[in-house]
């Protein structure tokens, strides 16, 4: 299968735009869209949330990854294998969480350009087609790379902030729920908040954090909106506390 991970949104065209190549280009594959609330250009929230939420698929799914503010400049084109699956997109950052994880990964840089290239779609122009190519089993014209590093101040393995906000109003942290332990205390901004294994463990209207489906430690508020009664915010710091 192609799986989308984007910070498209579903408002504009761009996500039909992309399952138009698909279709027409690897007609036999499912598409699935996975993940296009990415938070608008943030190539780092998206390095985190994707290991987190690729880890459900089967071997040889081709992940179609587009956050790329850097559209049309000098970035490269990249293709990643990863523990056996695919993922193609910008080499800006988005894949550097991911390959540091992996047990087994090589990357390969895209050398193949479309007759029309946009420069502002790449994602439509160039992306898709190679994950086309990738899904139906053939190799796209491409030569072995290494993922460049990351500008800007070093990734930690975990990062402690609110990536992303689904629409109940629970917020998504950078956090391995394993690597933080039941007995500890997530606190952002003035509120202190404790471990619930479940929603149901804490009192209507009390926020905490759990471990989510994905295995990353998210904020909520106990039939409420978190985001509201918290008052959080995208980018927002956590401190790692002990209880007591």
């Amino acid at each position: 299968m192609i799986v989308l991970f984007t910070d498209f949104g579903l408002e504009d065209p761009y996500v039909g735009q992309l399952h138009a190549v698909l279709v027409q280009q690897a007609p036999q594959v499912p598409v699935v869209d996975l993940f296009h609330g990415v938070p608008n250009f943030d190539i780092r929230a998206g390095a985190y949330l994707l290991p987190a939420y690729a880890g459900a698929f089967p071997q040889n799914s081709v992940f179609l990854c587009v956050v790329d503010p850097g559209v049309g400049t000098t970035r490269a084109a990249v293709m990643l294998q990863a523990d056996g699956q695919w993922y193609v997109g910008p080499d800006n950052g988005l894949f550097h969480i991911l390959a540091r994880r992996a047990h087994a990964q090589q990357t390969h840089l895209i050398t193949w350009r479309p007759a029309h290239l946009s420069s502002s779609f790449q994602g439509r122009d160039l992306f898709a087609p190679i994950a086309a190519v990738l899904a139906r089993g053939e190799w796209p014209p491409c030569e072995p790379t290494e993922l460049a590093v990351p500008a800007g101040p070093q990734w930690p393995d975990d990062l402690a902030q609110v990536l992303y906000i689904d629409h109940y109003g629970n917020a998504v942290t950078g956090l391995r729920a394993a690597k933080l332990g039941a007995n500890q205390i997530l606190k952002v901004g003035k509120h202190r908040l404790c471990y619930r294994r479940v929603f149901a463990d804490a009192p209507r209207g009390e926020g905490f954090w759990y471990e989510n489906a994905n295995g990353l430690a998210e904020i909520a508020v106990n039939q409420a909106r978190a985001d509201k009664v918290l008052q959080l915010r995208l980018g927002d710091t956590l401190t790692i506390e002990p209880a007591g």
